[in-house]
């Protein structure tokens, strides 16, 4: 059993040695490898020509980090990609150039490409798995086997992707460059080279280049991928001048950053904030011009006006031309962490940005509400903002971003504060020549390790500090030594778990989670650490002998599901080495074997309770695949649902109780299964309520995910459960991982928000943790802080990787402290403080009434713009309506979340619970299309010349721009809506779906691709969005006149609706508000 211990405690050791040096934990020999790196995951990203030069030494000192080669013992380069389902054949875009330099001229720590998500390829319908070159694309024809790159034609430059780890001696390499006097924002629209987006959040009209989501078959192999390991040498490290590599220089199209920030006239009566010092000014962090001297950073909404020049009449107060609305900018921003060492304002989460580790860590992997600290809590009261952290340990870098340094301390292990434990960072005061250092947490002075110390320059910073990426950069990795281990780092163990009742065969979704299961076996890892098991059930569990020395598998029946056991448990999980054959053999005889089956009840928790015993000694990941509500044994439910809708009396004051889970009983379990390090992620594959409320405490105690297919359509739906279960396997990951965050003194951790386990007040559990879970960390003073200081948090996050090594990710920032509530709002973080509304509000929803919900969120939004409009803004008009620069956008997004699917009255229970745990762990870049979409109109795409964008520029959310001779689609992150007026062409009914009527299209809808431009760009767009979006989006068919049409306006949040205001009415709501709090 693996005890989680937090990372500031110590582990007994065991008689277990470290993996060797040269080993490198991230690599997988085998030619179906997907995530390579646990830290830079390849999903055929083409790489860019890279104009970002080199990073500038971060604190002015001579650049180093010199690149070792691979070692003898490291793997050779990984075979070609050959996937399952490869992407559609990507058009040829002429304005298009070739993907980057070739592969001499990239630097030795050039990033190949960042993932952008599951595959967009359509598997075999429901069948065994085909040779690549004859499976489908995602539009249901042929795809073209490709070479050498994603392009025909074009090839992939071969360079390593992993982490550089630094031998003994050796000091860590970065590329020259010129420093940059402030973030720099790309070249626009006429600049050649290839531009790529920053995955899945992507808002915007820009230009974002077409390109497959895997890489083709027989594509360019990939080079070795062994980091070589920082090892710290004893005593002073020598100050070595090594030749390095500069990328080449090179220009870049813009990439869409959705949401630009506007500047809005300044008012007569208006007087620019006095200026905030330091390197927060500078606007063009956001992609924006300078501002100019008299330009505020308000935006005013005044009376609208009429020719007479005097305010109209009417109930609208408010002139509907200079209603804030999000902006597309046509600009990738580069931004450094901190710049004439102090910290810089990060770019807005949903745009393109580019980061250099200058000493704080990437905004990708935390990021804070307000990026100036307010001294007191007084003054955070005040400001009426929150004060909290969002991270996201293992967040995919771009492309072009350097990786994260690996460093081995050997057996003494990274250096920490003796009082608090904090982990050596770039805000560590060294003194005594070195001999002493400062803890910049808790302020205590600890003895530097002999081995360790250097002396001090002239600036009283370290002479080698520039030569440690401990020293210089804010996000590290190091490898954890003995004491963090209480037994041998568990093996990657996954164990499929599928429902056979005569529901889930008669729908097709066991045929499709059988189909989708033996797709994903090869690009499971390789190597005798890999383990595998699969077991049905029904009423009764069956359990599968897949040992080699038998003929065939063994059925072996459980049929006692109120104590359950597992029979022959060193036989039910093997090496997939050992099994691959069985298996694939079992996966395909599954649907047959059950094809009459009859029974109709489902003993689901027994069944993981079972699945739970068989991977008790080792953990690993647990995927369920579940059509039906549980009715037998362990857990059984009954359908509330039901219940709630006749019973009357309850109506809407107990509707909230539906979404609280039904007993303790998986509570119970998710608690053991988190102990034992076993990771749960349920694909609900159903056509009726299931109980999400009580069936998700699971997936959220352990770490792991629901997936939510409703009503499932196995024509529609079977390629989308392949691809998300594809990209649960394959995402950058690790097992037994525990994660602490820790604050500097005067601010402490209040509350800890997402998917895990909490056994003591300052760690989180994660029986499993990966790329995509995001965890909101709220924080309160416990004291003042001085002003002008700066306040620091840590993460630190101990995890295993998949291929058996124990790492410690150490992600630092740094922040000043002000006493000035206007810098606070100066340095608001829009995204951010609206992903923490969103996160609190679904927080609430299962214990309190949804209109209160909707009032709480209203408040939060109300009282941080009246605490500006009170003491920051400048005297104007009582009928003006004043909004600070960085939350304009605020009012919108709050009445978004309040129409959402979470907190609007109508709606199905198991629609809203699975909503509520969606929300749970989302990241910050898709907080905000989850309650405010993207809508493009597709009808005329071939009409539009844009060179440097797949998708067209987005509508604002109003039924105002929805005409019925038009065709729009609209997706949030997660599904993909496309509906259709009635009085569309024929013409164009027809070259997008081969239909002459809307009655024709068939139903459940699958996109398909005909040979005519308007189709091709369709199917183009939808495959852009899903590499954006790190998911393979359902697509549904909306009609006007139906439900269907009906739901797709309900996502039109600027119109007026049932008991919600349209945005011109929240304005006004909002600003009489506030004006009955300054008269109040």
């Amino acid at each position: 059993m693996a005890a989680p211990v937090p990372p500031g405690a110590s582990r007994p050791g065991d008689n277990t040695s470290p993996p060797a040096p040269n080993y490198n934990p991230n690599f997988r020999g085998f030619p179906d490898s997907l995530a390579d790196n646990m830290q830079n995951l390849n999903l055929n990203r083409p790489p860019m020509t890279s104009n970002l030069a080199a990073r500038p030494p971060p604190f002015g000192q001579s650049p180093a980090f010199p690149s070792s080669s691979p070692s003898p013992g490291i793997p050779g380069p990984s075979p070609p990609f050959s996937r399952p389902g490869p992407p559609p054949v990507a058009q040829l875009r002429p304005s298009v150039p070739g993907y980057g330099p070739p592969s001499s001229t990239l630097p030795l720590n050039f990033v190949p490409g960042r993932p952008t998500g599951p595959p967009t390829s359509q598997p075999m319908f429901l069948g065994s798995r085909p040779r690549p070159s004859t499976l489908l694309s995602s539009t249901g024809s042929p795809a073209a086997p490709t070479s050498g790159g994603p392009y025909p034609g074009s090839s992939l430059p071969t360079h390593p992707i992993g982490p550089p780890l630094l031998t003994p001696g050796a000091h860590p390499n970065t590329l020259t460059s010129t420093p940059l006097s402030a973030p720099q924002v790309m070249p626009p629209s006429g600049s050649s080279g290839n531009v790529m987006s920053n995955g899945p959040p992507v808002f915007s009209s820009g230009a974002l280049s077409a390109r497959p989501q895997f890489p083709p078959i027989n594509s360019a192999s990939q080079p070795p991928v062994g980091p070589n390991v920082v090892r710290t040498p004893p005593g002073p490290a020598l100050q070595s001048q090594l030749p390095s590599s500069g990328a080449p220089q090179g220009t870049m199209p813009p990439l869409g950053s959705p949401f630009g920030v506007p500047s809005w006239r300044m008012q007569p009566q208006q007087v620019a904030p006095p200026p905030v010092p330091g390197p927060t000014q500078t606007s063009q962090m956001f992609g924006m011009p300078p501002p100019l001297p008299n330009q505020s950073m308000t935006t005013t909404i005044s009376p609208a006006v009429g020719q007479t020049g005097a305010p109209m009449a009417g109930p609208s107060k408010i002139d509907p031309n200079q209603i804030p609305r999000p902006t597309p900018s046509s600009s990738v921003i580069l931004h450094e962490t901190r710049q004439g060492n102090q910290a810089t304002i990060p770019p807005p989460a949903t745009s393109d940005y580019i980061v250099r580790d200058t000493g704080n860590c990437s905004p990708r992997y935390m990021r804070c509400t307000i990026n100036q600290i307010p001294f007191s809590a007084d003054l955070l009261v005040t400001s009426g903002m929150q004060l909290a952290l969002l991270v996201q340990p293992l967040a995919l870098p771009h492309p072009s971003e350097e990786p994260i340094q690996v460093v081995d301390f050997g057996e003494s292990g990274p250096v920490r504060c003796s009082r608090c434990k904090a982990y050596i960072n770039p805000f560590m005061k060294f003194v005594d020549q070195g001999r002493r250092f400062i803890c910049n947490f808790c302020g205590f002075t600890d003895e530097t390790p002999r081995d360790y110390h250097c002396n001090l320059g002239p600036d009283g910073r370290r002479r080698d500090a520039d030569e440690r990426p401990e020293l210089c950069r804010g996000t590290v990795e190091f490898v954890a030594t003995k004491e963090f281990m209480v037994r041998e780092p568990m093996p990657a163990a996954y164990f499929f778990l599928i429902d056979v009742s005569m529901n889930a065969v008669q729908t097709g979704a066991t045929a499709a989670a059988c189909s989708a299961i033996s797709q994903v076996i090869t690009d499971l890892p390789e190597g005798p650490r890999t383990m595998v098991g699969v077991a049905t059930f029904d009423s009764t569990i069956h359990f599968y002998n897949l040992k080699r020395a038998l003929q065939q598998p063994l059925m072996l029946i459980v049929p006692d599901v109120q104590d359950v056991y597992t029979p022959l448990e060193t036989d039910v999980i093997v090496p997939l080495a050992e099994c691959r054959q069985h298996l694939e053999l079992l996966l395909e005889s599954i649907p047959s074997m059950f094809h009459n089956n009859m029974t109709s009840e489902s003993a689901f928790g027994a069944a993981i309770e079972a699945a739970f015993l068989a991977m008790k000694g080792s953990g690993g990941k647990l995927l369920v695949f579940q059509s039906v509500l549980p009715s037998l044994g362990i857990g059984a439910l009954s359908a509330r649902e039901a219940e709630g809708r006749t019973n009357t009396s309850a109506g809407e004051k107990e509707a909230h109780k539906l979404l609280q889970p039904a007993d303790k009983a998986f509570k119970e379990m998710a608690i053991e299964f988190a102990e034992y390090q076993v990771c749960v992620d349920v694909f609900l594959t159903t056509q009726t309520y299931v109980d999400i409320a009580s069936i998700s405490v699971i997936p959220r105690t352990t770490g792991g995910q629901v997936y939510y297919y409703y009503p499932f359509s196995a024509l529609s739906d079977t390629a989308k459960l392949y691809n998300d279960l594809r990209w649960n396997i394959t995402r950058p990951q690790g097992f037994e991982a525990v994660m602490r965050v820790r604050c500097s003194q005067g601010i402490q951790v209040q509350e800890y928000y997402g998917n895990f386990c909490k056994r003591i007040p300052t760690d989180v559990d994660l029986a499993g943790i990966d790329c995509d879970k995001t965890f909101m960390v709220t924080l309160k003073h416990d004291d003042k802080l001085q002003d002008g200081s700066e306040c620091a948090f840590q993460c630190a996050l101990l995890y295993t990787t998949l291929f058996g090594q124990r790492r410690i990710r150490v992600i630092t920032l740094s922040l000043p402290v002000t006493s000035m509530l206007s810098n606070l709002f100066r340095a608001a973080d829009l995204d951010t403080q609206f992903c923490c509304f969103l996160k609190q509000a679904a927080s609430e929803i299962p214990s309190k009434p949804l209109l209160q919900v909707r009032e709480q969120v209203t408040n939060l939004c109300i009282n941080a713009l009246f605490s500006y409009r009170k003491f920051c803004a400048t005297v104007s008009s009582s009928g003006q309506l004043i909004l600070p620069e960085a939350l304009k956008l605020l009012p919108l997004y709050t009445l978004a979340l309040s129409k959402s699917i979470g907190l609007r009255n109508e709606g199905r229970i198991d629609e809203r619970s699975f909503w509520i745990n969606y929300v749970s762990s989302l990241s910050t870049p898709l907080a905000i299309p989850l309650v405010y979409p993207r809508m493009v109109a597709i009808h005329d795409l071939d009409s539009k010349e844009d060179h440097n964008s797949v998708i067209p520029s987005f509508l604002p959310l109003s039924s105002e721009h929805i005409s019925n001779e038009g065709i729009y689609l609209l997706e949030n992150g997660h599904d993909c809506s496309i509906y259709i007026g009635d009085s569309v062409s024929s013409d164009i009914l027809q070259r997008l779906f081969g239909v002459a009527t809307v009655d024709e299209i068939p139903t459940p809808f699958v996109l398909q691709q005909f040979d005519n431009p308007l189709s091709k760009k369709l199917n183009e767009v939808v495959n852009e969005i899903r590499q954006q979006r790190c998911s393979y989006l359902r697509l549904k068919l909306c009609k006007k006149g139906d439900p269907s049409g009906m739901s797709f306006f309900s996502y039109m949040v600027e119109d007026k609706s049932t008991g919600g205001f349209s945005y011109v009415e929240f304005l006004i709501h909002v600003h009489r508000q506030i004006q009955h709090k300054m008269t109040a």
